[in-house]
């Protein structure tokens, strides 16, 4: 029999200017599942630093097709920052699917537009219909002080889309400039969709 590890895939996708440091969460958490049998993707993003939604819509979709050669997993994507746009933005246009998904610390609408960079992520307009898995395991995640998504991402995604929320105290952006290397709590929920997520310290 297969062991319950191996029978998952986490796509893991990072955001704007994110070049995947050692000892960011991203990276920590791929080690983490890699080392238990787990097919683990964490791919280096186009031009980070100047991200095109539809380039990356395409890398995304390449992706996800890679994994139909591993039938029978279930498919799980992690992702953080400007990356939850870009899978709102996918989910909003259709022929995209996960397991489980989980959303971290997206930025607001209000604030994407500030940035020349990354003004073509601004909001997509997608449903909670859409952007909840079958198995209703879309989880959202951020920090209750977020200088990236003021008046806080429960009030700007989580109640509009009907997401299950974790709301992390003086969780910030919830990268590396907020300390957030390890966390235990993440690592948690890859494994049991049951667990609550918490501070870098709450779990284990």
């Amino acid at each position: 029999m297969t062991p319950a590890s191996t029978s998952r895939s986490f796509l893991i996708l990072h955001g704007w200017q994110n070049r995947r440091p050692t000892g960011h969460w991203q990276r920590w958490l791929a080690d983490e599942l890699t080392a238990r049998g787990n097919r683990v993707t964490y791919p280096q993003l186009p031009e980070p630093d100047q991200p095109d939604l539809e380039v990356w819509l395409g890398r995304l979709h390449a992706l996800l097709d890679a994994e139909q050669e591993a039938p029978g997993r279930e498919r799980v994507v992690v992702c953080h920052s400007l990356s939850v746009l870009l899978w709102l933005h996918a989910v909003a246009r259709g022929g995209v699917r996960a397991d489980r998904v989980l959303l971290v610390a997206p930025p607001s609408a209000e604030v994407i537009t500030q940035y020349e960079e990354v003004v073509g992520f601004g909001r997509p307009a997608v449903t909670g219909a859409q952007v909840r898995t079958p198995a209703g395991g879309t989880r959202l995640v951020a920090g209750d002080d977020d200088p990236y998504c003021p008046g806080g991402a429960a009030q700007q995604y989580g109640l509009p889309l009907g997401l299950d929320t974790d709301v992390v105290p003086g969780g910030a952006h919830l990268d590396l400039d907020a300390g957030y290397g390890p966390w235990p709590s993440v690592l948690d929920w890859c494994v049991d969709p049951a667990v609550r997520i918490g501070p870098r310290t709450g779990s284990r």
